[in-house]
């Protein structure tokens, strides 16, 4: 016989109100409350009844998560992260790209698109402050102009940016060079550029414009920009906006006879698959991407639900420092 919450609520000791806040992963239920109602699901075997949760809510059990692209991992890896959190709750995650075009992500956010599903999550790039209204359950992720009356997951670019730069800061580095300026997502950039600099006015360090160096944060790009400036600039420090940029810029070192970190110090940001993999395995900054799953699945749930409030939430971030930063 399957195991209902009921069961559940009776071997934890709570209500069964409180078991479903807890399959569905509302926030708010005490961190020991909800562990205690793990372990009775665990214990029973507990399996959420999807279909007929469907039947009760009119729901279609799908959501759409909308990227940019998949030509940068960093998307790929967030899709991974959704599909694998949705499919623990029950949840179907239909997958679509829109290239970062403005119109396609106006149209996802007012609903339409060919397929019809319970909520989206978007990773937008080009949307403005002024797009920022929808007319159907919707979670933002990445940064966003202040203001936005939709719901939020945001990554401390600001934050991060600056304990990365203040790692190769710590470790000697004087020259760092920032690659990848005046590209990506342009409020992700500002972000990054502006903790970057916070980083090397901490340590009383003046700017140096010639230091900024613009590429698409792309592998080939990140390694014909940096092997144009590299004699004349010479750096001891590279922090570049992502990992594709940064693994240019070891492609670029390596060709020029230059040794990492010995002599130029190395991180990106993203925390790709690949950069562990790099030689020297890459240091970079890593977007907690697990939690910006849950955060974005539990806000759209509770947008279903029950009425919702607009929340912005910041995920957190881990330095992962390897061999292209340290000896």
């Amino acid at each position: 016989m399957a195991v209902s919450m009921s069961d559940v609520a009776r071997h934890a000791g709570v209500s069964q109100r409180t078991v479903s806040n807890v399959v569905n992963d509302y926030v708010h239920v005490s961190p020991a409350t909800r562990a205690r109602v793990q372990a009775s699901l665990d214990a029973l075997g507990y399996r959420p009844n999807t279909a007929a949760r469907r039947l009760r809510t009119g729901r279609t059990g799908t959501i759409t998560l909308a990227v940019p692209t998949f030509r940068e991992r960093y998307f790929a890896d967030l899709a991974e992260a959704i599909v694998t959190a949705a499919r623990d709750r029950g949840t179907t995650v239909l997958v679509e790209t829109t290239g970062g075009r403005h119109e396609t992500e106006v149209e996802l956010l007012r609903g339409g698109g060919k397929i019809l599903t319970d909520g989206l999550i978007m990773s937008a790039v080009a949307l403005g402050r002024t797009d920022q209204r929808s007319t159907h359950p919707v979670v933002l992720i990445g940064d966003r102009e202040p203001g936005s009356a939709i719901d939020h997951v945001g990554i401390k670019n600001r934050e991060a940016a600056q304990a990365a730069v203040t790692h190769l800061l710590d470790t000697g580095r004087r020259r760092i060079l920032l690659l990848g300026a005046n590209h990506g997502p342009k409020r992700s950039y500002q972000l990054r550029r502006q903790g970057y600099q916070a980083a090397l006015t901490k340590y009383g360090i003046t700017l140096d414009p010639d230091l900024i160096v613009d590429c698409d944060w792309t592998i080939a790009d990140a390694t014909d920009a940096l092997t144009r400036v590299l004699a004349e600039l010479r750096p001891d420090g590279i922090f570049a906006m992502n990992d594709s940029a940064a693994l240019g810029a070891l492609r670029a070192l390596r060709r020029a006879h230059v040794d990492v970190p010995d002599a130029v110090s190395v991180i990106g940001f993203d925390d790709i698959v690949e950069s562990a993999l790099a030689t020297p395995a890459l240091s970079t900054v890593a977007p907690l991407i697990d939690d910006i799953a849950a955060s974005a699945l539990a806000l759209l749930e509770e947008q279903l639900d029950e009425d919702h409030v607009p929340q912005h939430r910041m995920a957190g971030y881990e330095l992962r420092l390897r061999e292209s930063s340290t000896r």
